[in-house]
């Protein structure tokens, strides 16, 4: 049986409608990125990986105005065609998105690894606002049921502070460190040594 990859992608949120109106209004669009559909390492992920994975990649709904509420619905209703020994990724909001949901949720499958890849640390107070996905700093839930835990991110990411990343590594002691210099917020279309660890893994 294949070993099962869940790869949550990013998203933006915000506290009011007008908010996103107003960052729609400002959005700066990569017109040759569009053009030419290229892929990110999560589409590339499943190549790296080979026969003996299958990388599942859930389109989160309204990822440009994103609600943790129907994001955590739409998870539900992967679960029931989870195998056990699951791997969770969770790339920029993706990642606080798995933190969240797994400090306050019991996944029925055994979870061999999550993997937080430049991901927003959201308490209540967070700047700026990351809505409904903040969560308390309570990661325990998290810590017991996750198996291996790694931290990934780059210290030159611009969309989310490597502060973050220091406050997961507060609330998760036990994980492991993957720091980069260059890699900004992980939108390249290579990773990989996250491919490479997922295969150390196993």
């Amino acid at each position: 049986m294949k070993k099962q990859i869940v790869a949550i992608h990013g998203g933006e949120t915000f506290d009011t409608y007008e908010e996103y109106l107003s960052f729609l209004k400002n959005l700066e669009i990569d017109f040759e990125r569009i053009k030419s559909k290229e892929k990110s390492w999560k589409k590339n992920l499943g190549k790296k990986l080979g026969n003996d994975f299958e990388v599942i990649l859930p389109e989160m709904p309204n990822a440009l105005n994103a609600k943790y509420i129907e994001w955590e619905i739409m998870f539900g209703k992967l679960i029931p065609f989870l195998e056990e020994e699951i791997i969770l990724i969770g790339h920029s909001l993706g990642g606080i998105f798995l933190a969240k949901y797994l400090s306050e949720n019991i996944l029925p499958k055994k979870i061999t690894a999550i993997f937080l890849i430049s991901a927003p640390f959201g308490s209540q107070n967070a700047k700026p606002s990351l809505g409904d996905f903040s969560f308390e700093k309570d990661l325990s839930k998290l810590q017991e049921q996750g198996g291996k835990i790694f931290l990934c991110h780059s210290r030159d990411d611009a969309c989310v502070p490597f502060s973050d990343f220091e406050k997961y590594k507060k609330e998760l002691p036990k994980a492991e460190e993957m720091i980069f210099e260059d890699r900004g917020h992980f939108n390249q279309m290579e990773f990989l040594e996250l491919a490479e660890i997922i295969k150390e893994l196993f």
